[in-house]
């Protein structure tokens, strides 16, 4: 009987010491909390309930209801979205500041360089370049449209320029014939063989060519790097994301434990399996981002499209002189091998006009470069990007780190034994798992199924992949949107075809095409002379001759 009685008596005590301890622990600090951020629960406890009815949150004694359980969550889904925007704002704000700068210096650069040439032409050569100005006009419209996007194959579009060029000079340069339509396409398919503005257009092709597909694949690369980033920071959260996030950021409130942060290792678990689609990204946004500084460093180098455009109103106008120095022999062969145009009748309007192109062009300047909207040189421009890009690298790896800031989401290592490791206050064992989605199944905060990639992610992985192999081919001087497919080594299209082996100075190194000879027929131009490697025929007539000689005397 005194023992039953002594055993009713420790009990009665314990019941006592932990009702004592039950009112001890209320919730008057979580409400307040609650209120500052600014959550408005229809009610919230006044001391802690037992916790049965919660699904995330541990189910002890609790300061937390149903209610403010799910708030909570679509709370976390809110904190976590807002979080991640934070974080990749630098990223996203580096691509779209650097496309746009890119863009505008090179259109002022275009727009600049037209507005040079005209102004420069009308004062050199007057009503002979007005009245054929839309040649010109046409150059700088097709080579904008190349670099806004539009389907242009720029070696032909090129071609096409010098042959209207060429056929609008012999017009003039020979105003003393009727030249018809038919006439001017028979010149024109001689062009190669006449070389009627001697090495310029060849030298210019190969610059323009490259500097443009340089040009136009860096801003489309940044372009797709702003996409990209843009689209993989708003990819929506899982459920067990949501789960994982709201139990690391707002469990604590239930237990009372309001200035508990989460601990470091606890929260870069939670963060890679939350992220583990972004980090699959990385790979290829690494091999993205070295490909564009590669071009960058083409931009910096041979490929500058500034160096390119800034002369070009020279170049077009020593290719002229060349051709009124040289029109005699041009309009010889042309009439060699197109035929004779017909006399037009001698009026004042007809008269002979090779003294209209005698004026000479300034001498070029590079101490005076055009202005630009974009206020620096394409160098520094460049220089700018490339160091911006260097630090994009990694970034996606390096998300839950950047996520997971100390002081502001973490207690930080330096308070492993006062943080919140998802039940309670104290240190977290499990250790860090490493990136990427297949790295996550054995992940301890957060159910990740890792047969089911995010398709947004994929399809980004899939564009950057893409823009990777243009920007390769833009390295080396390609445009593979112009190649073709059935000879895809050798360069053909718009590109150059040079490979790291070619030397940055390829147009000045190529070898002349051999001179063609031709009879003095309607079927194309003569040329000047044979070349002097040519084989002769009277050798061999010679040495038979010689031979039938000797065997008749022989006889």
């Amino acid at each position: 009987m005194l023992r039953l009685e002594t055993i009713i008596c420790t009990f009665s005590v314990l019941s006592i010491a932990a009702r004592a301890d039950f009112k001890a622990r209320n919730c008057s600090e979580v409400r307040e909390a609650c209120l500052r951020k600014g959550f408005t629960f229809a009610h919230v406890p006044q001391q802690e309930i037992p916790g049965e009815h919660l699904r995330v949150c541990p189910q002890g004694n609790t300061c937390c209801t149903q209610e403010m359980e799910d708030t909570f969550g679509q709370q976390s889904k809110l904190d976590f979205e807002n979080l991640l925007n934070e974080t990749s704002h630098a990223l996203r704000s580096t691509f779209v500041s650097k496309h746009q700068r890119f863009d505008e210096f090179f259109l002022d650069l275009l727009e600049n360089t037209e507005r040079s040439l005209n102004e420069m032409f009308v004062r050199t050569y007057g009503k002979p370049y007005m009245q054929n100005a839309e040649v010109f006009e046409n150059l700088f419209s097709e080579l904008k449209r190349y670099y806004t996007g539009g389907n242009v194959n720029l070696e032909e579009m090129l071609n096409d320029f010098w042959s209207r060029l060429l056929e609008r000079m012999f017009t003039l340069l020979n105003s003393q014939y009727v030249i018809t339509e038919d006439y001017l396409e028979c010149i024109s398919k001689y062009i190669d063989q006449l070389k009627p503005f001697g090495d310029v257009p060849r030298k210019l092709k190969a610059q323009i060519t490259r500097a443009f597909i340089a040009a136009r694949t860096f801003v489309q690369g940044l372009s797709v790097g702003r996409e990209v980033a843009q689209r993989v920071s708003k990819v929506s959260s899982t459920p067990a994301c949501i789960k994982a996030l709201t139990k690391m950021l707002y469990c604590p409130y239930c237990q009372g434990s309001i200035g508990v942060k989460p601990c470091k290792n606890y929260c870069l678990n939670v963060m890679k399996g939350c992220l583990a689609n972004q980090a699959d990204l990385d790979p290829e946004w690494n091999q993205y981002i070295d490909a564009m500084l590669l071009v960058a460093q083409r931009l910096e180098g041979p490929f500058n499209i500034e160096s390119v455009m800034e002369p070009i109103d020279v170049k077009i106008s020593e290719a002229i002189m060349n051709m009124q120095d040289n029109s005699a022999q041009v309009s010889y062969r042309v009439f060699q091998g197109c035929g004779q145009p017909k006399p037009a009748e001698m009026t004042r309007s007809t008269r002979g006009v090779s003294d209209v192109f005698s004026a000479r062009f300034r001498p070029y300047s590079p101490e005076e470069p055009p202005p630009t909207a974009a206020g620096t040189s394409l160098d520094r421009l460049v220089v700018d990007i490339k160091e911006k890009l260097k630090l994009c690298k990694k970034f996606w790896s390096n998300l839950p780190e950047a996520m997971c800031v100390e002081e502001r989401v973490t207690a930080g290592n330096g308070s492993e034994e006062e943080c919140w490791n998802g039940h309670t206050k104290g240190r977290y064992f499990p250790e860090v798992l490493k990136d990427g989605l297949t790295n996550q199944v054995n992940n301890p905060e957060v159910v990740v199924d890792i047969t089911r990639p995010d398709t947004v992610i994929r399809q980004q992985i899939m564009a950057l992949r893409v823009m990777t192999n243009k920007l390769k081919n833009a390295y080396n001087g390609n445009d593979i949107s112009f190649q073709d497919s059935s000879d895809e080594g050798s360069g053909s299209g718009s590109g150059s075809g040079c490979t790291e082996a070619c030397t940055t100075d390829m147009y000045t190194t190529a070898t002349k095409a051999p001179v063609v000879v031709m009879k003095a027929d309607r079927s194309g131009p003569v040329q000047d002379s044979a070349p002097l490697c040519a084989p002769s025929v009277a050798l061999p007539t010679l040495l038979a001759l010689l031979a039938l000689m000797l065997h008749r005397q022989w006889r």
